[in-house]
């Protein structure tokens, strides 16, 4: 499809395209980046793997999301390719729409991308939780969070995260969060935790070329 016909719903009609497997956003993605710890990694990578080629990306909001669940499933390039779209929305003007303002909301998604999708962090749990995807051709991602009242510092390198709480509190308590599953109890003296590199895993393979195509059918409706 040529992008020219891009974004679908304006060039055409809802029940053209409602018979075609594309969609506008990734929200079945986008579910499994909010509710991370109730799936494996395995219905994570799948589903990426399936609804990624038909997502269009008319929203503007789709690309940061892509972009996160890409570098947590390990496909460190995509990652790459989804961050740069959305960083370049209103840069490049790609929605062809920045003259009625810039897309605030896909603004803080590239926050997110950052935060969220190369340092891997969740807020869905007790504890902050970290689990980095830093892309080999970067040295570093750096960033500060308040959580609490407490303002945290971290550093990413490659093969390690460094963590420390700046001291701007008379509250010394450590602060316990979560690295790959490990707690790590973090104070004003910096804690600097190494990292295994993420494999990169075999795509899913599917019965044909979509999942649905195997089902069988009843009349006109598949089951």
């Amino acid at each position: 499809m040529p992008r020219s016909k891009y974004p679908l719903l304006l060039n055409f009609h809802p029940l053209v395209i409602y018979r075609h497997q594309v969609l506008k956003q990734a929200d079945t993605v986008l579910a499994m980046f909010l509710q991370w710890q109730d799936f494996t990694a395995e219905e994570k990578q799948r589903a990426f793997d399936f609804y990624d080629p038909i997502t269009t990306g008319d929203s503007t909001l789709s690309a940061c999301v892509q972009g996160i669940m890409a570098a947590e499933v390990g496909y460190s390039d995509v990652a790459i390719k989804h961050f740069t779209e959305a960083l370049f929305i209103d840069l490049d003007n790609t929605h062809n729409n920045t003259v009625d303002g810039v897309h605030i909301a896909s603004t803080g998604g590239i926050w997110s991308s950052l935060v969220c999708g190369f340092a891997g962090m969740r807020d869905q749990g007790q504890v902050l939780h970290f689990d980095p995807r830093l892309p080999d051709e970067w040295d570093s991602l750096s960033f500060r969070l308040k959580i609490r009242g407490r303002l945290l510092s971290v550093e990413l390198r490659a093969g390690s995260i460094s963590l420390a709480l700046v001291a701007a509190s008379a509250d010394t308590t450590p602060l316990e969060l979560s690295v790959r599953g490990e707690r790590v109890a973090v104070g004003v003296e910096t804690v600097t935790v190494p990292l295994d590199a993420v494999p990169v895993p075999e795509p899913s393979v599917f019965p044909s070329l979509f999942p649905t195509a195997g089902l069988p059918v009843i009349g006109s409706v598949r089951v």
